[in-house]
């Protein structure tokens, strides 16, 4: 990594930041939008994956996985150039930008409560002449409702598979002496990606109960089948991620005038 201390010029220097503040505001761009989209609504690819269309295990996956594999992308890459401490610094203002979520979604919810609630769901509704009528912003509390639930349930599991990330590129970095670097790329996002496919999902369904489960499908199956589809995507994505780390990190770092060689 670059030496803050060492003199460069002022371009160099901006270089630097601009490029941090681009991957850094990336992740937490990334970070916001999945915890908000969470579990609203899951995607079936069990066809283009070539499953049965009457097998039990289906590939489904929740639409905020979407954008999730590019964050460990940003990591590896503040991780490679600027150190782990800087990487560990942009997981921890993730954890606050969680938490800011959360309090915003909250506070709209509480600045303007509605007058009656679904007893089941907590969701508002309304009474005209006798029938319960879904108002307009049912939408608002419906999406605050699956945030408050992805969110919550997805902190912990964030923080395991981030700070794995992180300390796991850094390990293998030190044993292989900077050499290989689609190793510790893929190693490290592998590795985090699995802790973070397993937490979630069961977090989700025992803490959250936020996934589309039917009560006659056997659970554990269900469960599994989220876990590998998640995993399996972000798997699949964390091969092809090797793809731009290599080109990337040679790149800017001639960009950046960061002086450590890059060996392979």
């Amino acid at each position: 990594m670059f030496d803050d201390t060492k003199p460069v010029s002022d371009l160099i220097r901006r270089r630097r930041e601009w490029i941090f503040l681009l991957m850094a505001g990336i992740f937490l761009g990334s970070l916001a939008m999945l915890n908000i989209l969470g579990v609203s609504r899951f995607i079936d690819l069990s066809d283009f994956f070539g499953f049965d269309s009457e097998s039990s295990i289906r590939f489904v996956i929740a639409v905020g996985v979407l954008p999730y594999p590019i964050t460990f992308l940003c990591t590896d890459l503040i991780s490679e150039l600027y150190g782990k401490k800087r990487a560990s610094m942009v997981v921890w203002i993730g954890l606050i930008l969680n938490i800011w979520v959360l309090f915003i979604m909250w506070l709209g919810g509480w600045m303007h409560p509605p007058a009656e609630l679904l007893a089941d769901q907590s969701l508002p509704v309304t009474v005209e002449n006798g029938a319960a009528v879904i108002p307009h912003d049912y939408a608002f509390y419906h999406m605050r409702k699956l945030t408050f639930g992805a969110t919550l349930s997805s902190m912990i599991a964030y923080l395991c598979a981030q700070f794995v990330d992180v300390h796991v590129f850094h390990l293998i970095k030190k044993k292989t002496k900077g050499k290989m670097l689609w190793l510790r790329n893929n190693g490290s996002t592998l590795t985090s990606q699995l802790v973070d496919s397993v937490a979630v999902i069961l977090i989700t369904h025992f803490y959250a109960h936020a996934l589309p489960i039917d009560p006659a499908d056997d659970l554990v199956i269900v469960l599994w089948s989220f876990i590998l589809s998640s995993y399996l995507f972000k798997f699949c994505f964390a091969l092809f991620d090797t793809i731009p780390i290599y080109i990337l990190v040679p790149y800017l770092r001639r960009y950046l005038q960061i002086e450590d060689e890059l060996r392979f």
